[in-house]
């Protein structure tokens, strides 16, 4: 999927609004009043304002930074709060994970990123809850009053009910996610260098990747170009390049989500690159020892989920229902329907298609489309305006690469295949990273790449 439009907004300072320190009140602390507020957030007859409506957004990932980049102008407080310091640019994380890019690459430090916004407080911590009768949002120690709450706080893995299989088979969402991953593929051909055992060595040099999404089909071509080039003279004893990669789906073909034509072109140009494609075959067991697929075993040292996500607790802490995955189903202008103050987005919410009528797919365009259309929706309701049109998202296409001079593209019904494709994709990401370090950077690890067939980052850090 075409997972990467993210752009900054521009950015401006009121120098009337005041800092938000006062903000963050101690659980202990009776909560701030919210001014007597009516239900879509304008001042009662009984009530003046003293101070400007405050808005928090919980998670600062696509949907959640644009939306405080939408809030850059209007009279509002805002505190954006996330467990971590930074956003992280996911598309490209299976890059780090297959040591094509450093971390430092793909991240941005939120502060930095709204640093001109003097009316904008960074708070990192974690959410445990949001209470929406007194409206505040729960964090480990302290409690933060809102009069408008925007929660974009994402996806995490989704093992249908197999949670045991997570330690064997991790996913990829975070930088740590990335690097564990890289560390796990690169002492794989490390303890295969001095394996005297041929079955123990073939278990090390075996690699299952599950689920054929865009992460799973990137992954797959990532690490055969690591092998079979970055690798290949690296080693003594071992021959890098007969490594076994093994993509396997429960749906028909790689890419189900693109049209057939770019999902058959993904699937030859991974069995290309010696990739073993194999659809319409489900996952039974995971262990030790390796993966059970269909009828047969495939032992494997390493295994890495990409085959479904689940929403975030949301909805829990909302007290509202919510879908088979977990997403909060939200109305025309992405407010949850009892509570028109609480505006849910990303991956989070179940927003249901005007034409078609199918959920939105949880990827960064549709994050930070509504991000941006719901910042800009409260800032028009701060000012007095009562009308809340419908959020409409606008496709303009999906890509994936999946290697050197491999990529497929679709832009409503042109599809683009081969090196015109991975050209535009790599235009493309480079374009809406965040920062202009970061666009140097990875432009510049590509472009070494592609001149010498290396990679630069073969670190193995940390600890198990």
């Amino acid at each position: 999927m075409m997972r990467t439009m993210i752009a900054l907004a521009p950015t401006g300072v009121d120098p009337r609004l005041p800092r938000t320190r006062e903000a963050i009140a101690p659980t202990s602390a009776k909560p701030r009043p919210v001014n007597g507020n009516a239900r879509d957030g304008t001042a009662s007859a009984h009530h003046v304002r003293t101070t400007p409506p405050h808005v928090v957004i919980v998670g600062a990932g696509f949907g959640g930074l644009a939306a405080a980049q939408a809030l850059a102008r209007a009279d509002v407080r805002v505190t954006i709060i996330d467990r971590r310091n930074h956003h992280l640019f996911q598309p490209l994380l299976y890059q780090v994970a297959t040591a094509g890019l450093q971390p430092a690459d793909i991240t941005q430090p939120v502060r930095a990123v709204l640093r001109r916004q003097r009316h904008t407080q960074v708070h990192r911590d974690k959410v445990v809850g949001v209470d929406a009768k007194r409206r505040v949002v729960k964090l480990r120690k302290r409690e933060i009053s809102y009069d408008y709450l925007v929660l974009a706080t994402g996806a995490r893995h989704s093992y249908f009910g197999r949670d045991e299989w997570a330690e064997r088979a991790p996913g990829l969402k975070s930088l740590e996610d990335a690097t564990a991953i890289r560390r796990t593929i690169l002492e794989a051909f490390e303890k295969a260098e001095f394996e005297d055992d041929p079955e123990r060595r073939r278990r090390l040099l075996t690699f299952v990747l599950i689920g054929a999404g865009p992460t799973g089909v990137e992954m797959a071509g990532a690490i055969a170009e690591l092998a079979r080039k970055a690798l290949a003279s690296d080693f003594r004893t071992i021959d890098p390049s007969s490594a076994r990669i093994v993509l396997v789906d429960a749906g028909p073909r790689p890419l189900a989500a693109f049209p057939a034509r770019l999902g058959d072109e993904a699937r030859r140009n991974l069995q290309d690159l010696g990739v073993e494609v194999r659809s319409n075959i489900r996952v039974n067991r995971i262990d030790d020892d390796g993966v059970q697929v269909g009828d047969e075993f495939i032992p494997a040292e390493t295994i890495i989920w990409s085959a479904g996500v689940v929403a975030s607790p949301a909805a829990q802490w909302l007290g509202v229902a919510a879908d088979n995955a977990g997403r909060v189903q939200v109305g025309p202008d992405c407010s949850v329907p009892s509570r028109p103050e609480v505006f849910v987005i990303g991956d989070t919410a179940h927003y249901a298609d005007a034409e078609s009528g199918r959920p939105l797919p949880g990827v960064a365009p549709v994050a930070k489309q509504q991000g941006d259309f719901v910042g800009r929706l409260i800032g028009s309701l701060v000012k007095g305006r009562t009308e809340r049109p419908r959020f409409r998202y606008r496709d303009w296409g999906s890509m994936a690469t999946i290697g050197r001079s491999l990529a497929v593209c679709r832009f409503g019904r042109l599809q683009v295949i081969g090196t015109p494709a991975w050209l535009l994709w790599g235009a493309v990401h480079v374009l809406f990273l965040a920062g202009f370090r970061n666009r140097f950077a990875v432009a510049g690890s590509w472009l070494w790449a592609y001149v010498t067939f290396q990679r630069g980052v073969r670190l193995i850090t940390g600890e198990r």
